[in-house]
């Protein structure tokens, strides 16, 4: 079957073709680093490591570059309000980040460009866009005219009429709808020289320039949030379109991880640090989780659901850790056919989950029986398919991972065996007991949050005084 996948400007599926046979070319709009990374930030790493693990499965050699944007706003403004230096916090944060998809086990980009080194190819792509009458300066500005591009709007589907940049104030524009590439020097801040004057540059040129750079004027795909479609990949289109580049011939977005319907920020304040969802569950659990949803699709974050899908990681981890015991070695197989159409089908992570259950309820049976060749066969196919997805239970890896599973949920039963006292102490307005039960857990580095789905629990550092539960 051939690859089918969601183009965002096609609004329909598309066959994939990629434009040297053998080779596929994939550029992701990486982290901005300016905090810790929480569920929402790595779920588009997630959800685009399985799309190059199946690429490469599929026999292409795929070139895949993930960009961090180490110079904006929020990470000028968040370094400063903290009193550090602005190329600290953002290298501190990268790292962070960095750990974050090791820990998950994403694999490493083919290249992993800095917005900052690559300052040279940006002003070039300014000059070119201004020869071309796509671009002007003004009081050491430097923006996109929007009017000169006639096919602006074509990605998100945003009307000319419509479009509002949500950008911070400049000077000189000659349309509020034009967008900055280059904002003049400000005092206190970093700026480099170019033939308009010393400045920086706009979020939008960035990507442009490091992904033309490394990967050419034409490339395969370009992976992302769906909260990127407009206004910055639109940008990013006319940019390059202005400058003649054909740029990318796919464009794929991921749904949003959402708590109570909205979108995870931190802005809102409704995220979840990855530091703080390690102490609830193991990383190879959370890469599944994360993975589990279509990537198109909204995943709405529960406490409950990181639990039924660690459940359902360990169902498949427990099978083949039985077959080894009972068997012997276990070695990658080959998929199911139906595994590789599911996958084939824009990604269909769901059913390419149902195949492998099913492989396991089959293997089960087996093992049971005492059919140990069949038990080992299904447990190949298993690993090949957890493969695919990066969580094979006896990947490399995830090698301590099973010894850290069984400590996490023996302090899990004995952590909500004191929350329940405690819940049903302040049922009973029995405050010395509540606050009895949290103090103790605080002392101990356990953090108490209170949420709509019951208290939860994760590791901190230890407190000697807390406060109250009346």
């Amino acid at each position: 079957m051939t690859l089918r996948l969601y183009d965002t400007a096609a609004r329909e599926l598309r066959d994939f073709t990629p434009i040297r046979p053998g080779h596929a070319s994939v550029y992701l709009c990486g982290a901005t680093v300016q905090g810790i990374p929480h569920i929402g930030h790595v779920r588009s790493g997630i959800a685009f490591d399985i799309l190059r693990r199946w690429l490469t499965h599929k026999g292409l050699d795929v070139a895949f570059v993930r960009n961090v944007t180490d110079i904006e706003d929020k990470i000028l403004r968040k370094a400063a309000d903290a009193g550090r230096p602005w190329w600290e916090w953002a290298a501190t944060h990268e790292r962070a980040f960095t750990k974050a998809y090791d820990q998950l086990g994403v694999l490493p980009p083919s290249a992993e460009p800095r917005a900052t080194g690559f300052i040279t190819q940006m002003v070039e792509y300014m000059e070119r866009l201004v020869e071309r009458g796509h671009a002007y300066a003004a009081d050491g500005n430097v923006y996109f005219d929007v009017q000169s591009l006639p096919d602006y709007g074509s990605l998100s589907g945003h009307r000319l009429d419509d479009v509002h940049q949500g950008e911070s104030a400049g000077t000189g524009k000659r349309d509020p709808r034009d967008f900055t590439l280059w904002k003049s020097a400000k005092p206190g801040e970093p700026s480099w020289p170019t033939p308009w004057g010393r400045g920086r540059p706009g979020w939008h040129l960035e990507c442009s320039a490091m992904v033309t750079s490394l990967l050419g004027p034409e490339f395969d795909i370009h992976c992302g949030g769906m909260d990127l479609i407009f206004p910055h990949h639109e940008n990013e289109q006319a940019q390059s379109h202005g400058a003649g580049d054909p740029f990318a011939r796919y464009w794929m977005h991921n749904g949003w991880v959402t708590m109570g319907g909205e979108k995870m920020s931190k802005s809102l304040g409704n995220v979840v640090a990855i530091p703080a969802m390690l102490q609830r569950v193991r990383a190879v659990e959370l890469r599944y989780y994360l993975g589990s949803a279509h990537y198109r699709s909204m995943l709405e974050y529960t406490e409950g659901a990181l639990q039924d899908a660690a459940e359902g990681y360990r169902r498949v981890e427990s099978f083949v850790q039985r077959t080894v015991s009972r068997a012997g070695a276990v070695p990658v197989g080959e998929i199911t056919a139906e595994f590789a159409a599911a996958l084939d089908d824009d990604l269909g992570v769901p059913a390419a989950l149902a195949e492998i259950h099913g492989a396991v309820r089959i293997g089960n049976t087996a093992l049971e029986s005492g059919d140990h060749q069949a038990a080992v066969a299904a447990a190949a196919t298993v690993r090949a398919m957890m493969g695919v997805l990066g969580v094979d239970p006896l990947a490399e890896n995830w090698a301590d991972s099973a010894s850290d599973s069984d400590t996490t949920a023996a302090l899990d039963v004995l952590v909500r065996a004191e929350l329940q006292r405690r819940t049903t102490a302040r049922a009973e307005k029995d405050w010395a007991t509540a606050d009895e039960v949290r103090d103790r857990l605080a002392r101990a580095g356990i953090e108490v949050t209170d949420t709509p789905d019951g208290p939860q629990w994760s590791m901190s550092e230890p407190k000697e005084t807390v406060e109250t539960d009346r």
